[in-house]
């Protein structure tokens, strides 16, 4: 018997649809069944790329006992965490609150008004059926101390992230960075790059921090532990050396063993981190990564209506990482006598480097393109051979039973997607880029709009999920990063009226702070804000960077004013840990080092616009046409080519050439960076 699950589009949901636990779907029935029948809520949550997620299903969920404490004692509710993004935040930072960590599965046991009373990540099914008897058994005869404990962690819940009103500093300074930036850079690992711990994230957007501090300070160390770090995740078995893109962290220190789930969300910031690095430093490792991973979106990732889906599971045939790795015997078999050249290139031995099975995960050594040099090939011929083996590993694999993927198209990736397929068209001058970009913005406003609102995702036959903040944000910032790439000022209109409805929906204007969810969406325990920054960068900083740029773009000062007051409530709070707070020292480098507004007019805008941006200038917009109603370009844009430097409302005489705009930004910089 299938539970309700079943009628579910989500992925994660469905896999849970033949549990003997009657899951519901979360929602105003399951609530009103607690309330009816005085039960508490199970509420647990995860995502269908989730390993540890599948292990508590297989150990604990398909249990018939456990079922049977679960249906007997509880309502019990599933959530994914990406579908419900909202949810999972009110119940992360309970389960944070109580046990000092955080993590999926997350698993809370809750009032039946949905309070939280006890909560926990993964657990082992002894332990997990001796929790639900405990709670069970409390809740029956002492449910008093449930209530209590309830309404303290509640006023907990609602307190966390919430900012003290901060007065709006009048000029932010280089010593401010300094102050921020030498903490954070004691933790950066000298031998295996990134930072020193286990397991290891990515993180794109620390070392895009890291890389524009670095240029613009001129602080050569810290731009060599960038470029130190990119290229050790781009080697290491992190990176998908066959199929293109990166997994989601490394169990190790050395970025060697990947928890092998693919998400949409990291690849598309990697792209944007490894293009932007291009620019300052060209290499064609970075170059390759980006166009692996470009090609791997569209081949795995793409669905017919031009958007992108979720993520791609770990677990392949129940076991993780199988679709990924290869036995040493394999590898003479599918490449013959140029097997030995590339078991040495992607380090493939007999005994294994993963586990005691000779199974191997590819990798490769930082010097590991010199076997071309060593081997008597050209670059050029060394990269035509490495694509043809790589073809032919990719065209094995695509024999083996692949990961689950997981189909959900989430307006906030997808956007993400929109800005790292401009990062990477910029960078690299390939039209298909601009044009992908453009298919998926276009997938945003056809299929995740309803009137002048985003959806979440969507829509399917089970229901509507209005959009989160960051849903508008990143859209927002993938839509100005197509008018910077296009010149097309619909763009800038239609992130305008993105910008306009959070103005009236998620702004709080007494508290000088962004919500999460609109002001008519569904009510939960609380309401709250995104502040710090993770994986991704929060909601709050990325809208706060849209509303800088777009005030300097549209000279709006209702938006810069805004944008003060909000990053002014966080700015005494990122020195304590930067790299929870990276995209908000991204906006302090702007605010410290000032932003170049670079207007580009005439019938070689785009010629010229493609010229300049073979230099890196991390600190820039740009703007250009033959006709604009900006009010940087409505004076100055015709038919004759020329290009402005404009700096705090102030612009220079016109310039006949990139060379000589680039010459005098050269010329107007501080002396002191």
């Amino acid at each position: 018997m299938a539970n309700q699950l079943q009628y579910e589009n989500s992925p994660y949901l469905k896999q849970h649809a033949h549990n003997p636990v009657n899951w519901m779907p979360w929602g105003e029935e399951a609530l009103e069944k607690a309330k009816a029948e005085n039960k508490l809520i199970v509420v647990s949550i995860g995502y269908s790329a989730c390993h540890w997620c599948h292990v508590m299903e297989r150990e604990s969920f398909e249990n018939e006992a456990i079922a049977q404490v679960m249906n007997k004692f509880f309502v019990s509710v599933k959530v994914d965490r990406e579908e419900r993004p909202d949810i999972d935040q009110i119940y992360m930072i309970a389960v944070q609150l109580m046990t000092n960590a955080g993590g999926w599965p997350l698993n809370c046991i809750c009032l039946p008004d949905g309070r939280p009373i006890y909560g926990g990540t993964y657990f082992r099914p002894h332990d997990w059926q001796q929790v639900l008897l405990q709670i069970a058994k409390m809740w029956e005869e002492t449910p008093e101390m449930a209530l209590d404990y309830a309404e303290r962690l509640t006023d907990g819940i609602q307190q966390a992230e919430r900012l003290p009103i901060a007065p709006i500093v009048e000029q932010y300074t280089e010593a401010d960075i300094r102050s921020i930036v030498q903490p954070w850079k004691d933790r950066f690992d000298e031998i295996d790059g990134g930072y020193r711990r286990e397991p290891k994230f990515p993180l794109p957007n620390n070392w895009v921090f890291f890389l524009r501090y670095a240029a613009l300070a001129a602080d050569r160390p810290t731009l060599d532990h960038v470029h130190f770090t990119l290229e050790k995740i781009a080697n290491g078995g992190i990176y998908d050396h066959i199929g293109g893109g990166f997994a989601r962290y490394s169990v190790d220190g050395q970025w060697h063993v990947p928890h092998f789930e693919k998400m949409l969300y990291d690849n598309a910031q990697l792209i944007s981190l490894y293009s932007e690095a291009y620019q300052q430093k060209p290499t064609i490792k970075y170059e390759r990564v980006v166009r692996e991973t470009i090609s791997w979106a569209q081949r795995e990732m793409l669905a017919d209506n031009g958007g992108f889906y979720a993520a791609l599971d770990a677990d392949s045939e129940g076991v993780e990482g199988k679709f990924y790795t290869f036995h040493q015997e394999e590898m003479m078999e599918i490449l013959g006598p140029d097997a030995p050249l590339f078991m040495e290139y992607f380090n493939i031995t007999t005994e294994g480097n993963w586990h005691e099975e000779g199974i191997n995960i590819l990798h490769v050594d930082m010097d590991a393109d010199k076997l071309a040099l060593d081997t008597g090939f050209s670059d050029a011929e060394w990269e035509q051979y490495l694509k043809e083996i790589k073809s032919r590993l990719l065209r094995y694999r695509e024999r083996r039973v692949r990961p689950g993927l997981d189909h959900k198209q989430l307006t906030a990736w997808n956007a993400l997607m929109v800005k790292g397929l401009v990062d990477a068209y910029r960078a690299f001058d390939d039209e298909e880029y601009l044009e992908l970009a453009l298919q998926t913005a276009s997938f945003i406003k056809t299929h995740c709009t309803e009137g002048h609102r985003l959806l979440h995702q969507p829509a399917d036959a089970n229901r509507k999920i209005p959009a989160f903040l960051d849903d508008y944000a990143f859209t927002a910032e993938g839509f100005i990063a197509l008018y910077e790439a296009t010149f097309s000022e619909q763009w800038l209109t239609d992130a305008n009226a993105l910008i306009e409805e959070v103005m009236v929906s998620f702004y709080d204007e007494n508290d000088r702070t962004f919500y999460y969810t609109a002001n008519d969406a569904e009510l939960l325990i609380a309401r709250k804000s995104e502040i710090m920054d993770n994986v991704i960068p929060s909601s709050s900083s990325t809208m706060v960077r849209v509303l800088y740029r777009l005030g300097e773009m549209l000279d709006n000062t209702r938006y810069t004013q805004v944008a003060d007051g909000v990053f002014a409530n966080v700015f005494p709070h990122i020195k304590q840990y930067g790299s929870a707070y990276s995209n908000w020292a991204i906006q302090l480098l702007e605010l410290v080092y000032g932003n170049n507004e670079i207007a580009i007019t005439g019938e070689s805008a785009q010629r010229w616009r493609k010229e300049l941006d073979k230099h890196y200038i991390p600190n820039k917009i740009t703007m250009g046409g033959t006709k604009s109603n900006l009010p940087l370009l409505k004076d100055k844009a015709g038919m004759e080519s020329k290009a402005y430097l404009c700096r705090n409302k102030t612009c220079s005489l016109p310039q006949d050439s990139i060379p000589a705009l680039l010459q005098l930004l050269n010329d107007n910089r501080d002396p002191s960076q």
